[in-house]
């Protein structure tokens, strides 16, 4: 089973104040890159696996999705996610990732944001995925990007020639420990490569990957996300069926 850190008390209130968590998908800078990945939604099965607060749900549904399955284990999210979603169409169930089975052929469109780097078994969620979607479907995915999974260090790797160097061995993968928001926090480092051969292994046809950084705009209107340019915190992934 997944590490539940949102039904954490001290966890869970700090991820509640977060722009993303306090303003929804404006409050994302990756949101506008996102969207433009995604297909369109008309008409569309859609599973938004890790749906926290039912965000990217509620906004499939508002651009014409038929039908949204939000899957989270977070209690403490769904909860919110239910309480903010007045529309049958939009469902919400407990589950975790690591052994969902969803039903095969049923969804038109795969989504998650910034979850599967809490997952063990990557590769069999993928392949699940894979048989959920219709053929021709679109999967689009976020994920912490592993150069910044691997390079947030305090005591920055010293090379050889007196340098530092601020990736702790990027090709070493498994378990990584944080602390963020609260101590402890697991995550599970996988080359960018293994990501993108592990869904090519299992039939998806790579569209497209950015490894997000803001836009000059952004970077004028929230000085702070600077700190994006010096590595690539997000990598936005897309591919088919």
């Amino acid at each position: 089973m997944a590490q539940n850190i949102y039904d954490t008390a001290e966890f869970f209130a700090g991820y509640s104040q977060l722009g993303r968590s306090v303003h929804g998908l404006d409050g994302a800078p990756e949101w506008a890159a996102i969207r433009a990945m995604l297909p369109d939604l008309a008409g569309r099965r859609v599973a938004d696996l890790g749906c926290g607060f039912g965000w990217f749900s509620r906004w499939a549904r508002t651009h014409g999705a038929a039908h949204v399955l939000g899957v989270d284990l977070s209690e403490n999210m769904l909860a919110r996610a239910k309480a903010e979603t007045r529309d049958a169409a939009v469902e919400y169930v407990t589950a975790d990732l690591e052994s969902l089975e969803l039903p095969a052929g049923a969804f038109d469109f795969a989504y998650s944001s910034l979850v599967f780097h809490y997952i063990v078994d990557f590769g069999r969620l993928v392949r699940m995925v894979f048989r959920a979607l219709t053929p021709g479907a679109h999967f689009v995915f976020t994920i912490e990007h592993p150069i910044y999974m691997a390079s947030r260090r305090l005591d920055w790797v010293m090379r050889e020639d007196g340098r530092s160097w601020p990736v702790d061995h990027y090709a070493v993968e498994g378990e990584r420990r944080t602390d963020w928001l609260a101590k402890g926090v697991v995550k599970q480092h996988r080359t960018l490569a293994t990501t993108l051969n592990t869904l090519v292994a299992s039939g998806f046809t790579f569209r497209e990957l950015q490894e997000w950084s803001p836009t000059a705009a952004q970077l004028e209107e929230m000085p702070a996300l600077c700190d994006e340019m010096d590595r690539p915190m997000m990598a936005l992934i897309a591919v088919q069926k």
